[in-house]
């Protein structure tokens, strides 16, 4: 659920013959978002697994689940920027094939720092091959044909959390040829490998506009903030394994510097009229902060909840991959619904469903608090919680992307939808990294029956209270200023 705002990067005519053949090109470029998407969920299910079969350490473990969505996020923007100097299918086939080999690699991997090394490759080939999707769908259809094509694009998006969860738990809990979690990235070969071969044939030759060939990539501003987040994640995922040594405060210390940089560097650049990877007027925009956070805390607390609810149903509670892909189903499908329905609501009230889907995410975590106390499996009551946590979820994302982007003007669309896109991804790497790393901790020091329980618990305290905390945001109103155009 991530792509979905993402405005066409460059301005180019379709070649001819791309209009013949629009269902053809629609069913391989979502076939690709869908597998991407798999793979970004579908290790939530098999960690457990891996952790018992490469003896995975905890910050071993985050790392494999974090690895992909850093080099993903990092490189996001940059893929973007790559579709318009050298053209969208060029990229996307070039995405394809680095996700298919990674994922082969991955499959293969024979330790824990080799799955980690592959699992960034990977999202290096989808930061390549994702932002080519709604470029190349925009470039083909038009008119209600583009309306329609869109609304399967977001039911795509819309179900590859929840079936990346259950299909994980299904082919893990299959152990076939007693693979244990392997085929749970050897799945996307085959797909991949269709694709590559019908792709070419599909898809129309490039024509990048000439304007677009002449725009910078912003290495500077890739570099530093690809070492910046680097910098700021990797001391939160290692420190607990290894006392919280000197070495990552320093490096946090650090990546808050080079955040700076970046900051700076992209001023700079937006005056001497270059083309920064974000444009620093987007940021200045009325409540444009405020929604960037409120998407990011959305995203970290669905991220941690994933991977501490993994290790503590499976781990701790015993249940299998199977059980377990399904019930995180039940709140990616209700996140899935809310982000298709939502609209229908009054717009006078949109402004306001940030706070109230928090505050109803926070009640949720008390309910699964509540449910799962004493190490109980929860009942019913597990359920309700996480179709109330879905819900919750969705509203902040969701209505945030839509309010956020309102008061963007279209020459700046692209890049806003950039940012709010990378900060999506980064806060599914702040939430595994910090509550992933809080979870660990607790289950560390626990004492009793069940100490995934007592973690688990005290996990879902801190998501509670940081969604109130967010909450409370949400209803802090901006300062008005003057409206730009608003964005298509």
């Amino acid at each position: 659920m991530t792509n979905d705002t993402i405005p066409a990067v460059a301005e180019r005519a379709a070649a001819p013959g791309s209009a013949r053949r629009p269902g053809a090109i629609l069913a391989v470029v979502l076939t690709a978002q869908f597998m991407a998407l798999l793979d970004l969920f579908i290790v939530n299910v098999a960690a457990p697994s891996v952790r018992s079969d490469l003896h995975a350490s905890g910050a071993g473990l985050e790392l494999v689940v974090s690895g992909y969505t850093i080099a993903y996020a990092v490189l996001l923007v940059t893929g973007a920027r790559l579709g318009g100097r050298h053209g969208q299918r060029r990229l996307f086939l070039a995405g394809l094939a680095l996700f298919t080999l990674a994922s082969l690699a991955c499959g293969l991997a024979g330790g824990t720092g080799q799955l980690i090394g592959f699992r960034i490759v990977q999202g290096a080939g989808s930061a390549l091959m994702i932002p080519q999707v709604l470029s190349l769908i925009q470039l083909t259809f038009t008119g209600e044909a583009r309306a329609r094509a869109m609304g399967v694009y977001t039911a795509v998006v819309s179900s590859g959390a929840a079936l990346g969860q259950t299909v994980g738990g299904v082919l893990v809990n299959a152990d076939l040829f007693g693979c244990s979690w392997r085929p749970a990235f050897l799945v996307n070969v085959p797909i991949g490998i269709v694709l590559l071969v019908v792709a070419p044939r599909v898809l129309a030759a490039d024509r990048p506009a000439p304007h677009e060939r002449g725009r910078g990539l912003d290495l500077p501003g890739l570099i530093a903030l690809a070492a910046a987040v680097t910098l700021c994640t990797v001391p939160l995922v290692l420190g607990r394994q290894e006392g919280w040594p000197l070495w990552g405060r320093l490096c946090l210390g650090l990546g808050a510097v080079l955040l700076a940089v970046f900051a700076r560097l992209e001023v700079r650049l937006a005056r001497r009229g270059g083309a920064p990877l974000i444009t620093p007027r987007v940021l200045r925009l009325p409540g444009m902060v405020r929604w960037v956070v409120l998407i990011t805390l959305a995203m970290s607390v669905n991220a941690g909840l994933l991977f501490a609810q993994a290790l503590h149903l499976q781990s701790g509670l015993g249940f299998s991959a199977l059980r377990t892909g399904l019930t995180f189903a039940v709140a990616a499908v209700t996140f899935g619904l809310t982000g298709l329905y939502w609209r229908r609501l009054p717009p006078a009230t949109w402004p306001y469903l940030a706070a109230v889907g928090l505050v109803l995410a926070a009640a949720a975590f008390a309910v699964l608090g509540l449910a799962l106390r004493g190490g109980g499996d929860g009942g019913p009551w597990l359920y309700v919680g996480l179709l109330a946590v879905g819900a919750g979820l969705a509203l902040p994302y969701c209505s945030g992307l839509t309010l956020a982007l309102s008061k963007v003007a279209p020459s700046d669309a692209p890049d806003a939808s950039g940012l709010l896109t990378t900060m999506t991804q980064l806060g599914q790497v702040v939430g595994v990294a910090t509550l992933g790393t809080f979870f660990l901790d607790r289950l560390g020091s626990a004492t009793g029956r069940l100490p995934s329980a007592h973690a688990f618990a005290a996990t879902l305290a801190v998501l509670a209270a940081v969604c109130l905390a967010g909450g409370l945001l949400a209803l802090v109103r901006p300062r008005r200023g003057p409206r730009p155009d608003r964005a298509a």
